[in-house]
């Protein structure tokens, strides 16, 4: 039998810590959805990875900052990135009023 799930289901009405739940797990790749509300990277704290990223926001809005350039992306429904792995990244600011969902697409 196949199961159908909904990427929006299960999103508690209020957290206090970031979502982020394995919706598919392989041995060279990893897709899991993240819900933000709010949440951003800690102050000096630079997400640096062992995998390479893609990853597609599906709902709310979020800012990422790339260490190299110190460049900003400003991200909304439908906008993607490729984050290279050991390319240092943080996230700057998620819409506080709404959940942020995200696609992440984790692979070696």
């Amino acid at each position: 039998m196949i199961v159908t799930k909904n990427i929006y289901a299960h999103i508690p009405p209020e957290f206090q810590n970031e979502l982020s739940e394995a919706l598919l797990d392989g041995k060279t790749f990893r897709i899991e959805r993240i819900v933000s509300k709010g949440h951003c990277s800690p102050k000096g704290f630079w997400y640096d990875q062992d995998d390479n990223e893609w990853v597609i926001l599906l709902r709310g809005s979020a800012g990422l900052r790339f260490e190299e350039g110190d460049e900003l992306i400003t991200l909304s429904p439908g906008d993607y990135v490729h984050i290279g792995r050991r390319q240092k990244h943080r996230v700057e600011w998620t819409a506080p009023d709404q959940e942020t969902v995200w696609l992440a697409v984790h692979y070696r």
